[in-house]
């Protein structure tokens, strides 16, 4: 199959990721700080590894999907991390979502040892994983994208080169301050539509093909309409990101005051003991100032005027 692949982090995203690996018929040397998912990954045949060094020397093309920054240099560039034991000319493929200066900063590291490194962020949340259909968006050398292709093609149901090493996060950021902001402007304005006594489900029904329209409104708003709020992408995950990114800002002088606006209401919703709900909560906020909850039931037919 060629490549023997290394895989780091078998949490939520990447154990589902690592499972494609497997059915493609790639082998795959795994290793988490946590035995089970391990063990379910060599139970899939997968082999394992004691720690980042291992397995950087039993394969050629590392894969690393971890929390964040912190966690993706310690396990790159710490003690018994990847760079003890990549070979020259191997290839470490991060697909976590962390800070652009951060992946710029490893991969300097790692070219010294004549180690390649892309960048390949994603976005799909657990289902894209699971079903292999997830965007990957990456950032290195064509020539090396070209040789890693066919790897992320079996994770990913589109795979973008979006520029040189870095550029991957930094488009990975820009679509999670979109989705942020998608998500509050929903809240808010079908707050305003619930409390004007007009039913939110008709208001979304006449929106969602015009101008308007959105894949995160269909993805959120039937969901908000629902009351169901377990994660699917937990506000904790999207604060980390708007963490990044306001850091990314400010390292190259762009304001971003919407992305702290709405990093504010997520913080919030943190100290009110949200954090592990899906970021599609971000409507709780908006409901709490309001005074209403954006369902159907609380639609008076015919509209009524505004309180006040």
């Amino acid at each position: 199959m060629g490549k023997k692949i290394g895989f780091i982090g078998l949490g939520v995203m990447g154990k589902p990721m690592g499972k494609n690996l497997l059915r493609a018929g790639y082998d795959l040397v795994v290793h988490d700080i946590r035995k089970e998912p391990v063990e379910e990954l060599v139970d899939a045949g997968a082999q394992s590894a004691n720690s980042p060094r291992e397995v950087a020397e039993r394969t050629e093309v590392i894969i690393t999907m971890l929390p964040d920054s912190p966690e993706v240099k310690e396990v790159v560039l710490g003690k018994d991390g990847v760079l003890e034991g990549a070979r020259e000319g191997s290839i470490l493929i991060d697909m976590s979502s962390i800070a652009p200066s951060v992946t710029i900063e490893i991969a300097s590291e790692l070219k010294k040892k004549g180690i390649r490194m892309l960048d390949a962020p994603v976005s799909g949340g657990e289902p894209g994983a699971i079903q292999g259909t997830l965007a990957i968006m990456v950032g290195g050398t064509q020539e090396d994208f070209e040789e890693c292709a066919k790897i992320l093609n079996v994770m990913g149901g589109t795979v973008t080169r979006v520029g040189n090493i870095g550029a991957g996060n930094v488009t990975k950021l820009a679509n999670q301050v979109i989705v942020a902001l998608n998500i509050a402007a929903m809240s808010e304005a079908m707050a305003l539509a619930t409390k004007s006594g007009v039913d939110p489900e008709q208001v979304y029904n006449a929106i969602r093909s015009g101008l308007a329209g959105s894949n995160v409104l269909d993805a959120k708003m039937p969901l908000v309409l629902e009351r169901r709020f377990e994660p699917g992408f937990r506000i904790n995950l999207h604060i980390k990101d708007l963490s990044n990114a306001l850091e990314a800002g400010a390292k190259t002088g762009v304001p971003m005051p919407l992305t702290g606006l709405v990093m504010q209401v997520m913080q919030a919703l943190k100290v009110d003991g949200l954090g592990d709900m899906d970021h599609g909560a971000i409507a709780l906020f908006h409901e709490k100032l309001a005074g209403v909850e954006i369902r159907p039931s609380q639609a008076v037919e015919g509209g009524q005027k505004p309180p006040g």
